[in-house]
């Protein structure tokens, strides 16, 4: 087995996005513009409701994937589709927006602590226009393994020692773990070569192959089949992989396409409401 070793570490930067929701910004930024097939990674937690309270009003997009993961808190959404829920602390929702659809979020709470990841999954060409949906997925739907005393993972995608998360996109098939350990923790994680990779700490600290990474790092990773994880103290991260489409990026805002003649038709699409149609 060939351990990953750190090719990149990043650090968030703090910025603001929908009606003012204060968050930080690891992928999608300038020093990781993206990681094929990660477009953005915004990590936002805050106990203090005006940082959160305005939340994300109805926003178009189209051509990829967007990953609502709730650690905390209460987040309800709903999509010009007819989709409605709430994704509650611990829950996960994987929505395919492909040709095109109009979804917001908004906290469920007035007080309290809210956080949680969002994260955007590029589409291949040939699905870029696809047919929109989602899943919404209760905690209790979402398995956890334990690895071995000190470390256990609950699995939102892909596979880990025979459990399969509840994500079922045919079209990318990412690996998504949030990794909790105790202290003096040491463990193999299986992450198949060839796919791209990265761990988010967001509690206490953790070291891949001797190099420490702290809360609010993310480490980009080497290739390899495994990552290989120690930590002194207690934490948490997410762990999250997927084949590279190895397609061109276009990107305007909330619209990613391969060409910028797409992205042009895309931005009429919506100013003549032909974006869901």
């Amino acid at each position: 087995m060939k351990n990953r070793g750190i090719k990149q570490k990043v650090t968030g930067m703090p910025t603001q996005d929908g009606a003012g929701v204060s968050l930080t910004r690891i992928i999608g930024q300038r020093a990781l513009p993206n990681l094929d097939p990660f477009l953005m990674l915004d990590f936002f937690g805050s106990d203090k409701p005006n940082e959160y309270i305005a939340g994300f009003p109805p926003h178009p997009h189209r051509g990829f994937q967007t990953v609502t993961y709730m650690l905390t808190g209460k987040m309800g959404h709903k999509d010009s589709v007819g989709n409605e829920g709430i994704i509650e602390d611990g829950g996960i929702q994987w929505m395919n927006a492909g040709k095109g659809i109009i979804h917001e979020e908004m906290p469920q709470q007035t007080d309290g602590l809210l956080r949680g990841f969002q994260l955007w999954v590029n589409l291949p060409a040939a699905d870029k226009l696809s047919p929109p949906g989602y899943q919404d997925i209760k905690p209790e739907a979402v398995p956890v393994v334990t690895l071995n005393e000190n470390v256990s993972a609950k699995v939102l995608a892909g596979e880990l020692m025979g459990e399969s998360g509840p994500v079922n996109t045919a079209k990318v098939k990412p690996l998504f773990l949030d990794v909790h350990w105790q202290p003096g923790m040491s463990v193999d994680i299986p992450v198949t070569a060839g796919h791209s990779a990265f761990l988010y700490c967001y509690e206490g600290t953790c070291a891949i192959d001797n190099a420490e990474v702290n809360t609010g790092e993310l480490a980009v990773f080497e290739d390899g089949d495994q990552v290989s994880l120690s930590a002194a103290t207690a934490g948490k991260a997410i762990l999250v992989a997927a084949a590279p489409i190895n397609e061109p990026v276009v990107q305007y805002g909330p619209f990613v396409m391969n060409t910028e003649a797409e992205i042009h038709q895309a931005i009429r699409d919506y100013q003549q409401g032909r974006l869901t149609q």
